[in-house]
């Protein structure tokens, strides 16, 4: 099962400078109506032929979202099967990154 990330750490490693490597498994319609800034957008039925994409700099960890969570979970465990390691999921998705970290964020 791969690892969770709370919203707040997230964003704390952000406000540090600290580099990580964003993807968004949601649909495209989702991450034009609210997305976190530079995310990669690979769908998550697509995820699994286009792991490849996701090439994170040595080191810097990926964290995979969706809207609640549950859909991100499914793409860390694809990456992680992939090889990729450092791969998180983003706890609550961008509905919880909304409602405690940036209320600008829209939620739907």
């Amino acid at each position: 099962m791969p690892q969770q990330i709370s919203p707040r750490a997230l964003a704390e490693r952000l406000a540090g400078g600290q580099p990580v490597h964003l993807v968004d498994v949601r649909s495209p319609e989702e991450h034009q109506f609210a997305r976190l800034p530079d995310s990669q957008l690979i769908p998550l039925p697509e995820l699994m032929g286009r792991c490849g994409e996701v090439e994170p700099a040595e080191g810097v960890p990926v964290v995979v979202y969706c809207h609640h969570g549950v859909r991100s979970m499914t793409g860390a465990a694809l990456l992680e099967r992939a090889g990729l390691t450092g791969v998180f999921s983003l706890a609550g998705g961008i509905d919880a990154w909304s409602l405690h970290v940036d209320p600008a964020v829209p939620r739907y």
